[in-house]
C-alpha cells in the first residue's frame, strides 16, 4: 500500500488502484458524534441516528518515520488532530485522539460505471451501485417490497422489511475495479453507493482498521477473501446422495416420507424441526424451544433414528441459541448465571418471540458456552444420533442487554451470529464429526465462514415476488459466495405464509428445480404447513421432485469435486459469471442466473407462468444445452425453451465432465 503525497492532500493506492483520495477542498473522512435511536419487535428494527455532530477532517499531516508511514487529519491546520491514520501493508488503522468520538464517515474513490457487490448476503440486489446498504443483523421482514400489499400488512405487524434487510449483513463489498475493501467493526454500519465519485462508508464507532486486497482476478480476490474470514470443511458425502426432506408431522413423518421413497425420491436425510415438540401460535406451528427429544410427539425416534441409518437417511433436527421460559434448560441456565440480563443486573433478560418468552444465552461467557455445547449439542443432539439441524436465529441480541463480557449491546449485536456459530462448530468438532454433521444457519457476519459449513437463504415468502420469492436465493448465493461462504441452499417452496399467500404446484416445481443445481437440495413446509400445498400432497409435484432429486444426485461427483475446490481454493460453488468471465462486461449485472462451478451455466425459471426465459451465454465459450444438445456460441443473449422439469441449463463444450453433464438428458 502507497501513500501519495499531493499539494494540499494525498493518495492512498493498493496494487495501482487508487483507494482514498483526500485534498483540503474535498476530505476523505469525517468524525463526529451521534445517539442512536434502536428499537426491536421480534428480530426486526428500526433504527435511526441522532447525529450531533459531523466534522470534515480537512487538515492532513503526512510523518514518515523510516519505513513507517502515517497521517493526522484534522478540522483545519490550526485545530487539534483528532484522527491518527496508520498505514500498513494492505491495511489502514486509525485512532481517534477524542474518546467520545463515535461516528465516522470514509469516502473511499468510485469511477462510473463501476459495479460493487458483496454487503454480506443480499437478497435484491447483487450489484450494489446505486443504493445505500445498512448492515445490521436482522429479521429480513416479510415482502420486502414497500410498494406490495403484503409488505404493507406486514408493517402493521412491525414484520415488514426493506430491500437492504438482511439475516446475514458484512461490512465487505468487492469492485468491479478488482479490489476488495473490509471494515473491521462489528457496529452499525453503512455502504452507500449512491455518488458518481465516491462511495460512502458511515460507521457508528472509530473501527480499528480498514483492509483493502487487489488482485488481477475475481478468482483471486474470492481467494484472499476466503483465506482472510475461513474456509469450511467439505460437504460431508452422504449429502449428496439425494435430498433432505422436511417434515414436521410427528411420528406420521416416518409415514409420509415412505410415500417420498415410493415415489422414487433420492433421500439424503429427514429433517424434522418438531423433534423439540410444537408451540401453536397466531403465526403458525412454532417449535418448543427446550433443546431435547419430544417422545410425545417422535414416541419412537431413538430406534427410529438407527433404522433410518441402516436404510442409509440421516436424521435432522432443529436448535437455536434461546430457551423457552416454561422449558426446563431456561431454569438451569438460569441458576448457573449463564443468561443475558437486563441491564440493572436484576435478573434474566426475556426476549418476546411472539406469544412466547425466552432467556438469551450468554456467549461471552465461556462457562455457557461449553454447558450448551456439551449438554444441549453435544449429549442431546449428536449423542441422541442427529447428522445435522438448523442452527436458528442469531439475530435476536437486545442491544439493551447487560453481557458478561461488559461490550455495549450495540458493538455485540453484528457479533453474535459468528459466536452462535462457533458454539456449533465446536460442539461438533468435540464430538470428531467436523465435516460428517451438518448444521446450517441464516444468520451471519464477518467471521461467520470460519464456523459454520453451510448457509441457507432464511425465511422467503411463498412464491415469485421481486424481493422476498425464489429469485432471491439465487442473489444471496452470489452476493454471500464472493466472500467465502461456499455453500449456500434454500428452503425449497419458502417458508413464509401470510395473509393469505400460498404456495402453487408451479412455486414448487420451479423451486425444486433450481435447488437440484445448488449444494444442497432440502425442503420445508413452511410456518403454516396445513393451508399450503406439500411436495407430496400432489403426484405430479412429487413426481416432478423425484426426477430433480435424480439429477441432483446424478451431479454427486461433480459437486464433490467442487467441494473439494472449495476447501482448497475458497471458490463457491454457487458463482457469478464474472467470475470465470471477468472480460465481459454483461456477465457484470445479471443476478437471475449463475455458474455451477466452472462447467455448467444454470439460469432457473423464477417468474410465474413462463415457459420460456432469456439466457445470457458468456463469451469466449461454445456452450451445449444439456436437455437438447444443442450448442450455442456465447457473447450473446438468447432465448430457451424452459418447461416445467427443464430449468435452462448448458454446459462448457469440452469440459471434462461432458460425459456427465450429456447425461442428465436421460434422466
Amino acid at each position: 500500500m502507497q501513500l501519495i503525497e499531493r499539494p494540499t492532500g494525498f493518495d492512498i493506492v493498493e496494487a495501482g488502484r487508487v483507494i482514498l483520495r483526500h485534498t483540503a477542498e474535498a476530505p476523505c473522512v469525517f468524525v463526529g458524534r451521534g445517539e442512536p435511536e434502536v428499537e426491536m419487535l421480534r428480530g426486526n428494527f428500526k433504527i435511526a441516528d441522532y447525529v450531533i455532530e459531523r466534522v470534515p477532517l480537512r487538515a492532513a499531516t503526512v510523518i514518515r518515520e523510516g519505513e513507517a508511514v502515517s497521517i493526522t487529519l484534522a478540522p483545519s491546520a490550526a485545530e487539534t488532530p483528532l484522527l491518527v491514520v496508520t498505514i500498513a501493508a494492505g491495511a489502514i488503522a486509525m485512532q481517534a485522539t477524542d474518546p467520545t468520538l463515535n461516528r465516522m464517515w470514509i469516502r473511499t474513490v468510485a469511477e462510473v460505471g463501476e459495479h460493487v457487490w458483496g454487503g454480506g448476503e443480499q437478497m435484491s440486489y447483487f450489484d450494489m451501485r446505486g443504493r445505500r446498504f445498512p448492515l445490521w443483523t436482522s429479521e429480513p421482514g416479510v415482502g420486502r417490497d414497500k410498494s406490495k400489499m403484503i409488505t404493507l400488512q406486514a408493517d402493521l405487524a412491525g414484520a415488514g422489511g426493506d430491500y437492504f434487510n438482511t439475516n446475514y449483513p458484512q461490512p465487505t463489498y468487492v469492485s468491479s475495479r478488482l479490489y476488495a475493501l473490509h471494515v473491521d467493526t462489528t457496529a452499525y454500519s453503512v455502504f452507500d453507493f449512491r455518488h458518481d465519485g465516491f462511495h460512502e462508508i458511515e460507521v457508528w464507532e472509530i473501527p480499528a482498521k480498514i483492509e483493502v486486497w487487489a488482485r488481477d482476478t475475481f478468482v483471486e480476490i474470492v481467494g484472499v477473501l476466503s483465506e482472510r474470514f475461513g474456509r469450511q470443511p467439505q460437504l460431508p458425502t452422504w449429502v449428496l446422495e439425494g435430498a433432505i426432506v422436511g417434515l414436521k408431522q410427528g411420528a406420521e413423518s416416518f409415514d409420509r416420507l415412505q410415500n417420498f421413497l415410493d415415489a422414487g425420491v433420492k433421500v439424503a436425510g429427514l429433517w424434522c424441526e418438531d423433534w423439540v415438540g410444537l408451540r401453536i401460535t397466531s403465526f403458525g406451528k412454532r417449535l418448543f424451544w427446550d433443546w431435547k427429544w419430544n417422545p410425545t410427539r417422535y414416541p419412537d425416534l431413538d430406534t427410529q433414528i438407527g433404522e433410518l441409518r441402516a436404510k442409509g437417511i440421516r436424521f435432522l433436527g432443529y436448535v437455536n441459541p434461546y430457551l423457552a421460559v416454561d422449558g426446563s434448560f431456561y431454569e438451569v441456565a438460569k441458576a448457573k448465571g449463564y443468561l443475558a440480563l437486563t441491564l440493572d443486573g436484576a435478573g434474566p433478560y426475556i426476549v418476546d418471540f411472539g406469544e412466547f418468552d425466552c432467556g438469551v444465552v450468554d456467549f461471552t461467557i465461556p462457562e455457557a458456552c461449553e454447558w450448551f455445547e456439551e449438554e444441549i449439542i453435544g449429549r442431546q443432539m449428536l449423542d441422541f444420533g442427529l447428522s445435522g439441524w438448523m442452527a436458528d436465529f442469531g439475530e435476536y441480541l437486545p442491544t439493551d442487554a447487560r453481557l458478561a463480557n461488559g461490550v455495549d449491546g450495540m458493538l455485540m449485536h453484528n457479533a453474535w451470529p459468528p459466536l452462535w456459530a462457533e458454539v456449533n462448530a465446536r460442539a461438533v468438532a468435540k464430538r470428531g464429526m467436523t465435516g460428517e454433521a451438518l448444521f446450517f444457519l441464516r444468520a451471519g457476519y464477518t467471521g461467520v465462514q470460519a464456523h459454520c459449513p453451510l448457509l441457507w437463504a432464511g425465511d422467503q415468502s411463498v412464491d415469485f415476488s421481486r424481493h422476498d420469492g425464489l429469485g432471491t436465493v439465487i442473489c444471496g448465493a452470489l452476493s454471500s459466495g464472493l466472500l467465502g461462504n461456499a455453500y449456500h441452499h434454500s428452503d425449497i417452496g419458502g417458508y413464509t405464509s401470510l395473509f393469505g399467500n400460498v404456495r402453487t404446484a408451479e412455486l414448487l416445481m420451479r423451486w425444486s428445480e433450481m435447488a437440484a443445481f445448488t449444494p444442497v437440495m432440502r425442503s420445508h413446509e413452511g410456518n403454516r404447513p396445513d393451508e399450503n400445498l406439500q411436495l407430496d400432497g400432489d403426484p405430479k409435484v412429487l413426481a416432478h421432485f423425484a426426477r430433480m432429486t435424480r439429477i441432483y444426485r446424478h451431479l454427486a461427483p461433480y459437486v464433490a469435486g467442487l467441494s473439494a475446490e472449495a476447501a482448497a481454493t475458497g471458490l463457491p460453488l454457487q458463482r457469478p459469471m464474472f467470475l470465470h468471465f471477468q472480460e465481459d462486461r454483461a456477465t457484470y449485472v445479471d443476478q437471475t442466473q449463475y455458474l455451477y462451478g466452472a462447467d455448467l451455466l444454470v439460469a432457473p425459471v423464477i417468474r410465474e407462468g413462463k415457459l420460456e426465459r432469456e439466457v445470457y451465454l458468456p463469451a469466449g465459450v461454445v456452450w451445449v444445452n444439456a436437455w437438447t444438445g444443442d450448442t450455442h456460441s456465447g457473447g450473446g443473449a438468447i432465448t430457451v425453451v424452459a418447461e416445467l422439469g427443464y430449468p435452462p441449463v448448458f454446459y462448457r463444450e469440452g469440459s471434462r465432465d461432458t460425459a456427465l453433464f450429456a447425461g442428465l438428458g436421460q434422466i
